[in-house]
């Protein structure tokens, strides 16, 4: 058995064929659409040691978080060369709709937080077998973005990075740029293509992988678990009630409180990185925001990375830490529930409605005052715990519903299995009726949107999806393309460590990391699927979704225990569609007040604050997305403090850093401000500070091409001194 094996099969989702069984036992027999690509590691050495990472429990109930310790699974593998890399992929902060919540109107206007792709690269010491896992602070990956990266990679690199070791994770920010999709009913929910949003994307992803293969050096990894407590709420027990009772009798809870962290060291005990998985959606910050943020797992990334890179801005210094996706389908961290915002009584029912205002007023609420509290307090708890340790798709009426995390605008609910005859005349008037296929296939939901018979002006929804798994001695990670929600994931853990024991790997640890390589929306199980709340009705293969996945996983275990990778055989290569639809928001020169430039200052900062007050100013500004073009900046901000003794200003702050706030006003025919904030913490020094804005203005005369150009400004001086 090798160190580092790597296995990928591509799934064709097709309608015909006999479904033998209807629940997800993982066997499910259709026409055979398998196929795949793959590579074989060669001779390694895998050597383990116990020893334990995890904390006492924390007995308090005042604590949210108690990390559980289990049974020491702390295990050092050798012989690996390790690389760690991390890059900027943040794309437009301006005038594009922001991926997640799919609100009309919920469109970017400034920053809190950039956005990074961070890398992971772990390799046999000849360098024959290797891995590339990376993480991004992104929705979820597309394909086309995928394949872009693979494209480039092969450029760059020929046979040494491929379809079959590479993994690009999305961490599930609600709070990203949209417009980086190829499929059709993504595009119209990013409200068109953004190109300029997909290289800076491509970009920082490549960047970032080719920092961890240049920093390749011998270490050692260790991986550790552990439970976390108090982080998160299942958003549709409902649905998970569903599952047979004899199932859920084996679990505590209705989520999955256990995270994996893997930990990346050198031979000199030096640590370059982490990945840590938990199931937990990204929407701590609501679908009222209108800042390009990483939400609660990026703010964990940015606590554990701040820690580890001292005297290091944000986004800077050598450790790398990624809190990637696993089975979050169902999963909030909204810990206080749903509640009817207009009378504050619960709404934790079926439907998720209100008897006032329905749907539309129920809102799963935070631990914190605001959303920004609550996604410092839900990152925080990811932070120390890790820190311590088939169908053709379809959309039912319960995608238009929303969750409670973020509820839809129109009269739709959760728990909808009949049609609306007035929405069905609708759909068969735009886009035809679906199939008798098509509906008879996906019962008991009710079709809203039959994604896959439609094919104008390209696919709504991709069918030709990539799976893979990837093993470190002990530890296999599966790369699934969607949302598993809990019960799910439980049963394809299970399932793949069956298959694995089956044919002679015992005690392989399984992490599932989600939203990889390509997005398919949700996999929910069979019983949930029939009650079609949110998670079921955006489970677009059909209620035998998971039995697919299982039993392609299975493949993928089997052929890597029995060292037959090489026998599994090449499959079709997923599409890569040319002239998508453009963004719908269209690019319009900047232009400045009369009498004024772009940078001028239209209200100034105050000569004196206190610690724990917000400094404030506000600029004439330009559009933020000329920035995502033209990268002559790499910030939109610095807050600095004069050092007496270096006459001379240093930067304490950019763009990417907490305590800073970047909001663009847009205004008419051009016009627009950039306001900045500096949310002075306690931690403040005592001193002269400035804070500086850099953007990009577009200037358009009349018959000639646009032109991007920089500009900064920077404000008056101000005294910050103790409360």
């Amino acid at each position: 058995m090798t160190a580092v094996t790597v296995a990928l099969l591509s799934l064709l989702f097709i309608t015909s064929g006999t479904i033998e069984n209807h629940k997800d036992s993982g066997f499910l027999i259709t026409q055979d659409p398998l196929a795949n690509q793959s590579s074989l590691a060669s001779q390694g050495s895998t050597a383990f040691q116990s020893s334990t990472l995890t904390q006492e429990p924390i007995a308090t109930q005042m604590s949210p978080m108690m990390m559980t310790p289990e049974t020491p699974l702390f295990q050092n593998f050798t012989g690996y060369h390790i690389g760690v890399g991390r890059a900027d992929c943040t794309g437009q902060v301006g005038d594009i709709r922001l991926m997640g919540y799919s609100k009309s109107g919920q469109n970017a206007r400034g920053l809190l937080t950039r956005l990074y792709s961070r890398a992971f690269i772990m390799a046999e010491p000849d360098g024959s077998n290797r891995m590339a896992f990376v993480s991004i602070d992104i929705g979820m990956v597309s394909q086309r973005l995928r394949l872009e990266v693979l494209n480039r990679l092969h450029s760059k690199y020929g046979s040494l990075y491929r379809r079959d070791n590479v993994i690009l994770s999305g961490t599930h920010t609600h709070s990203g740029p949209a417009g980086y999709f190829q499929y059709t009913v993504f595009i119209i929910a990013s409200e068109g293509f953004s190109n300029c949003t997909f290289e800076y994307m491509v970009t920082g992803i490549m960047q970032s992988i080719e920092m961890a293969h240049t920093s390749m050096k011998p270490g050692k990894i260790f991986f550790n678990k552990g439970n976390v407590d108090g982080a998160h709420i299942n958003r549709s027990p409902y649905s998970y009630l569903q599952n047979p009772q004899s199932e859920r009798a084996r679990y505590s809870s209705d989520t999955d409180k256990e995270m994996v962290v893997l930990k990346m060291e050198d031979l000199n005990g030096d640590e370059m990185g982490v990945i840590s998985w938990f199931a937990i959606h990204p929407v701590s910050m609501n679908n009222s925001n209108h800042l390009v943020n990483s939400d609660n797992m990026g703010y964990a990334s940015y606590l554990f990375e701040q820690e580890k890179n001292k005297g290091h801005l944000p986004g800077q210094g050598p450790f790398v830490a990624a809190f990637a996706s696993s089975n979050l389908g169902d999963v909030s961290p909204n810990i206080l529930g749903p509640r009817c915002i207009n009378t504050g009584e619960s709404c934790n029912n079926a439907n998720s409605t209100c008897p006032i205002g329905g749907s539309t007023t129920c809102m799963a609420m935070g631990p914190g005052q605001d959303m920004l509290e609550s996604t410092q307090i839900i990152g925080q708890i990811l932070y120390q715990a890790a820190k311590a340790k088939t169908c053709k798709p379809a959309l039912g009426y319960s995608f238009a519903a929303g969750t409670i995390d973020g509820v839809g605008s129109l009269n739709f609910t959760q728990g909808m299995t009949v049609s609306v005859p007035f929405w069905d005349t609708l759909r068969d008037q735009l886009l035809g009726k679906p199939s008798e296929e098509i509906k008879e296939c996906h019962k008991p939901k009710p079709i809203l949107i039959h994604t896959g018979e439609l094919s104008t002006p390209h696919p709504w929804h991709p069918d030709i999806v990539d799976v893979q798994i990837i093993t470190l001695g002990s530890f296999a990670i599966a790369a699934v393309p969607g949302e598993l929600t809990t019960m799910s994931g439980r049963r394809f853990r299970e399932a793949v460590k069956a298959e694995f024991e089956t044919y002679g790997m015992k005690n392989v640890t399984v992490v599932i990391s989600g939203l990889c390589n390509v997005y398919t929306h949700y996999i929910a199980t069979y019983e949930e699927y029939q009650v079609q709340r949110y998670e079921a009705a955006s489970t677009i293969y059909g209620p035998h979704t998971l039995s697919a996945y299982i039993q392609l996983f299975r493949v993928l275990a089997k052929a890597i225990a029995t060292d037959t990778v090489a026998n599994l055989s090449t499959g079709p290569e997923p599409p890569f569609f040319k002239q998508l639809i453009n963004s719908i928001i269209p690019n319009i020169a900047d232009r400045a007040p009369i009498g004024k430039t772009f940078g001028d200052i239209l209200q100034p900062v105050n000569p004196t604050y206190r610690v724990g007050e917000v400094a404030e100013v506000v600029f004439v500004g330009a559009n933020p997305k000329n920035s995502a073009e033209n990268r002559t900046h790499q910030t939109f901000l610095t807050v600095e403090k004069y050092e007496a003794t270096l006459t001379s200003w240093q930067i304490v702050h950019n763009d990417a850093s907490w305590e800073t706030r970047f909001y663009w006003h847009k205004g008419l025919l051009g016009l627009s401000n950039a306001t900045i904030q500096w949310h002075i913490p306690d931690t403040a020094q005592p001193g002269i500070y400035r804070i500086r804005y850099f953007g990009h203005n577009r200037k358009q005369d009349f018959l000639k091409p646009a032109v991007i150009l920089p500009f900064e400004s920077t404000s008056s001086i101000f005294e910050v001194v103790a409360t």
